[in-house]
């Protein structure tokens, strides 16, 4: 029985490609973490709030307390405050201290972490971008292989990305993506590991399995039933008993990673396939005037979004979830690319009461839009020239 789906989907960056054994033995990986990304452009912005607990949140416009907290700063996280909790649950925990809740606020993220990301991606031999605040470098050829080097070149990214735009991240340096990426977590915030080859065993062994890329609370959880919470005591686990517990995929993924083993290559990953923006209605409604002002923020938000990575898009798609929690959507494509908002907004009106004359009778909870089918600006150049 393998109930591992959701967990497994992290390890689709650690895929065991079959490289050459001996170029494997000579890589040098960095991954780079941003510390509390959202909450430290926010100290940035405005440093007199940078000695208080600092909480981003992404409010579901149903009253000040409804929503998730987005990220904290590592002052809130002390009282106990961490992604993902009730707005109103980080309140009660900070009830006694002066602090800061805010809106998210994604545009000026995606800004700062371009500028960053552009300055990073000059250092590498290969670059890969995880999202808004993580990416992998591969920097053998940077530096002849040297760990020693691969550190004062981790030093020295470090320091022009605070002298440009002040804002501290973790590195860790391995052999591979899953020996730096562990490592990048051992030392937040603004840390730096470094674990060379003969280092690896000695490093992951006594770290718990939750530790390990890929395994959540339900492996953890399994894993702990069969009196497995080390690392290395995962790595000394037969084949055949993982497989037959986790499934044969996630089983050999489980017990090749907790030895170290990962040939997976530093490669920039192809851009999004959409780029879409959903945000809770103050009341359920069927108004469209209501539900357009809110349409109308986030088109805004995913046009932006587009022009940053230089997109233009063939579709768009407007999405709703009812009373119900039922979702519903209604899409337009176009007969060619365009980067215009006011097609994004008004296609999206056009599609909403669409949308509402076909579901007549409830009311609408939440509202988004999505813009997809994606043409890069080289690729519409190219195609112009043989229009």
């Amino acid at each position: 029985m393998n109930i591992y789906n959701g967990e497994i989907l992290i390890i689709e960056y650690f895929v065991l490609h079959k490289l050459d054994d001996d170029a494997e033995l000579f890589r040098v990986v960095m991954h780079i973490d941003f510390d509390y990304f959202f909450a430290q452009v926010e100290e940035r912005e405005n440093p007199a709030i940078k000695d208080k607990p600092v909480v981003v949140c992404v409010y579901s416009g149903r009253g000040e307390d409804s929503g998730a907290v987005s990220t904290a700063n590592y002052i809130a996280r002390k009282y106990g405050v961490k992604s993902g909790i009730p707005i109103s649950s980080a309140k009660k925990k900070l009830r006694d201290v002066e602090s800061v809740f805010l809106q998210v606020n994604h545009t000026l993220y995606d800004a700062v972490s371009k500028k960053i990301m552009n300055i990073i991606r000059g250092y590498a031999d290969r670059f890969e971008q995880i999202g808004v605040d993580e990416a992998f470098l591969e920097v053998t050829e940077q530096v002849d292989g040297s760990f020693e080097r691969a550190r004062e070149l981790a030093a020295k990214i470090k320091k022009e990305i605070l002298d440009k735009e002040e804002i501290t991240f973790s590195i860790g340096i391995g052999p591979n993506k899953l020996i730096a990426k562990i490592a990048a977590g051992r030392q937040k915030p603004n840390g730096l590991t470094a674990v060379r080859p003969e280092e690896i065993e000695q490093f992951l062994s006594p770290l718990p399995v939750r530790k390990l890329v890929g395994v959540g609370v339900k492996t953890e959880k399994a894993l702990h039933r069969l009196g497995i919470k080390t690392i290395g005591e995962l790595a000394k686990q037969n084949l055949d008993k993982l497989t037959s517990v986790f499934g044969m995929t996630f089983g050999a993924y489980l017990h090749t990673a907790a030895s170290g083993i990962d040939k997976s290559p530093v490669q920039q990953r192809g851009r999004a396939e959409s780029i879409s923006r959903i945000t809770t209605l103050k009341e359920n409604t069927r108004d469209i005037a209501e539900m357009m002002k809110q349409i109308e923020k986030l088109a805004e938000n995913v046009h932006s979004k587009s022009m940053q990575q230089g997109l233009s898009f063939k579709s768009v798609s407007v999405v709703a979830v009812m009373e119900d929690l039922k979702m519903r959507s209604r899409s337009k494509t176009f007969q060619n690319p365009t980067k215009n908002l006011e097609t994004i907004k008004n296609t999206a009106r056009i599609l909403l009461q669409q949308l509402l004359r076909d579901e007549t009778e409830k009311s609408v909870r939440r509202v988004g839009i999505k813009i997809f089918n994606l043409v890069h600006d080289k690729e519409q150049r190219q195609l112009n020239d043989f229009g």
